[in-house]
């Protein structure tokens, strides 16, 4: 069995951030591991110093268990130069290359009234855009998989 991945993501904002990874992804809040009944339970049981506090974090997951979880943690740096590591959001379905196109185009409208960017826009191909404290992503047409 290939190893698994998680993400952790750098951010100002953890909260914010998180609300905006859910609609873009359609990820949900992880449940806290077990025997936690919540994340504030599990948060205070490492015994760190009062001032943390488990909002400075947001942990998400694929509902259907698929795609990789996410961890978002605040940092008190801003961003300062360009991602090393970016995601890809792959919408489904297949097509002409015009269909195709069209429904790159649409997730990238609906994830910029969830409050990203758009940076640029390969025609035909994908849309470079950033998410509220301007990380890049890609929006593209999702590829056929073994």
């Amino acid at each position: 069995m290939a190893a698994l991945i998680d993400l952790t993501l750098d951010r100002a904002d953890a909260q914010r951030i998180a609300v905006f990874w859910k609609t873009a992804l359609g990820y949900v809040d992880e449940p806290p591991p077990a025997p936690f009944s919540t994340r504030a339970e599990w948060f205070a049981h490492f015994g760190l110093p009062e001032d943390d506090s488990v909002e400075e974090g947001a942990w998400l997951c694929d509902p259907d268990g698929e795609g990789p979880r996410l961890c978002i943690l605040k940092v008190p740096e801003p961003k300062t130069a360009k991602n090393r590591l970016h995601m890809d959001i792959r919408v489904p379905g297949h097509g002409s290359a015009d269909e195709r196109w069209v429904r790159i185009t649409t997730e990238s409208e609906r994830l910029v009234a969830a409050g990203g960017t758009v940076l640029e826009r390969f025609e035909g191909h994908h849309v470079l855009m950033a998410d509220p404290e301007g990380n890049e992503f890609c929006v593209a047409a999702a590829s056929a998989r073994p």
